[in-house]
């Protein structure tokens, strides 16, 4: 396992992080940020680099997006196609315990 830590120091939470905010905070670089900008993977506010700002949720991303590839050897896209399939996956888990509670499931017990 690496070091990064999904926790984000109350002292670093912040409303808007500039690109090199982000970048310092999470000790990535900038093109490599761009980079996650490109696939999808972070969307910042802002038409150009210079003019971007990312939202605090921005640190967790890019902290899973580092684990994702040091842990799992995941190029971009790869990360990207993961975290597309994780939301998906809470998404529909979260419509299920919906559902269940409108319609409990009933599951029979068999007589002993």
């Amino acid at each position: 396992m690496t070091a990064h830590n999904d926790l984000v120091p109350v002292s670093e939470l912040v409303s808007e992080l500039s690109l090199n905010e982000l970048c310092r905070i999470c000790g990535s670089h900038a093109e490599w940020v761009i980079t996650l900008v490109e696939e999808g993977i972070l969307e910042p506010q802002g038409a150009t680099p210079r003019m971007w700002r990312f939202d605090s949720v921005s640190i967790t991303v890019v902290r899973k997006v580092q684990r994702l590839q040091d842990d799992l050897g995941l190029n971009t896209a790869g990360v990207a196609l993961v975290l597309s399939l994780v939301e998906e996956n809470a998404r529909l888990k979260q419509r299920l315990r919906a559902l269940e509670h409108v319609w409990p499931v009933v599951i029979p017990m068999e007589d002993f």
